[in-house]
């Protein structure tokens, strides 16, 4: 009996904690696309669409933050350099916010994540990653998302 309740929790609390995580993903909308802007030169934007009254976190945070900022991964493929860091368009706010009691930079309604890349040969290729992200309201604060996503490149 023992086993079939532990059996239980193992499983309702695995299911909670998955629609939680899903929670992040439906806060943020992310769109991605290719501008090729040189020969052999693109700039890659991923852009956050942030539901209302909800904020996304920067990938640079303060010394004292609380949040996760957002952090994007690149799979790594032979064809393509990153060309220096992925920077950010839009309104950053820098500030104490009630959610988390600690000083934040964060964005609300829209930011745009800019990572220039380099093809190495004029070949069709994807460029592949992965963004965790932490979204928080005045209130509380939603665990980490994951969202994998793929720039096809020509």
């Amino acid at each position: 009996m023992t086993k079939y309740l532990f059996l239980f929790y193992i499983l309702a609390f695995s299911n909670v904690a998955h629609k939680a995580y899903a929670q992040s993903d439906q806060k943020v909308k992310w769109q991605y696309k290719a501008i090729k802007k040189g020969d052999k030169l693109y700039q890659i934007q991923m852009t956050a669409t942030i539901d209302q009254g909800w904020h996304l976190y920067s990938q640079q945070q303060s010394a004292d933050a609380i949040a996760l900022p957002t952090t994007f991964t690149f799979v790594k493929n032979p064809l393509i350099q990153a060309k220096g860091k992925t920077s950010e368009q839009g309104k950053l706010y820098d500030e104490i916010e009630p959610a988390t009691r600690s000083r934040s930079r964060y964005y609300t309604n829209k930011v745009v994540f800019v990572q220039e890349v380099i093809l190495k040969k004029n070949i069709k290729t994807a460029f592949k990653g992965e963004v965790e992200f932490m979204v928080c309201d005045d209130k509380q604060c939603l665990p980490p998302g994951n969202v994998k996503f793929s720039v096809s490149l020509q």
